[in-house]
């Protein structure tokens, strides 16, 4: 069966295909459908965000879509960056300016920075969205270490972990990522539901 991945994200989509690599399911992404308008993420979760995305894309090309809104929540700055995690320093920002802006915001608190990485997955066929959520729970550090991974990797360090996730193999990330855990739990979810 094939899914089309609503994302242009070459790091998320190398993540969920590995998920998926011993299925019968083929993964594409927006990459091979470049036609595809620019979708307004406006809701106030993760979950609404990813369905939102999910539906918008589905409606266009009548292909079961799999979506994702994910990011990061830190509790001293009262779960920020949250839902605006890709766009923390302004609409186009690049990770690099997203990272400033947190480090700049912690720099008013003392250590450590405990923080959650948050994914919400969704399936949409059109009719049903089956949704699946999980956390990584952890720390922010002051200092970016490991060129791995994307977004706020370099500065995150997992509970239980001496090694930011930018230090991990994607093998080693997807065992204990929240995007990695959720896509497992939707993969499950998908394959009940069709019974394959």
């Amino acid at each position: 069966m094939k899914l089309l991945f609503a994302t242009t994200n070459k790091g998320k989509l190398k993540e969920v295909r590995k998920v998926f690599s011993e299925t019968s399911f083929t993964i594409v992404s927006l990459e091979d459908y470049p036609s595809v308008p620019e979708i307004v993420e406006d809701g106030q979760t993760f979950a609404e965000n990813a369905k939102i995305k999910a539906k918008i894309v589905y409606d266009l090309f009548h292909i079961p879509t799999l979506a994702d809104d994910s990011g990061l929540s830190v509790d001293q700055l009262n779960g920020e960056p949250g839902v605006f995690s890709a766009r923390y320093a302004g609409e186009n920002a690049t990770d690099e300016l997203n990272n400033k802006l947190l480090i700049e915001k912690l720099s008013h608190f003392p250590e450590p920075h405990l923080a959650k990485f948050i994914c919400s997955a969704v399936f949409y066929d059109g009719e049903n969205f089956i949704l699946a959520e999980d956390i990584m729970k952890g720390k922010i550090i002051n200092e970016p270490r490991g060129v791995n991974g994307f977004g706020y990797d370099p500065f995150f360090t997992a509970e239980g972990y001496s090694v930011t996730n930018g230090e991990l193999s994607l093998e080693e990330k997807n065992k204990i990522s929240h995007r990695a855990k959720a896509f497992n739990r939707l993969h499950e979810m998908i394959r009940e539901k069709y019974q394959l």
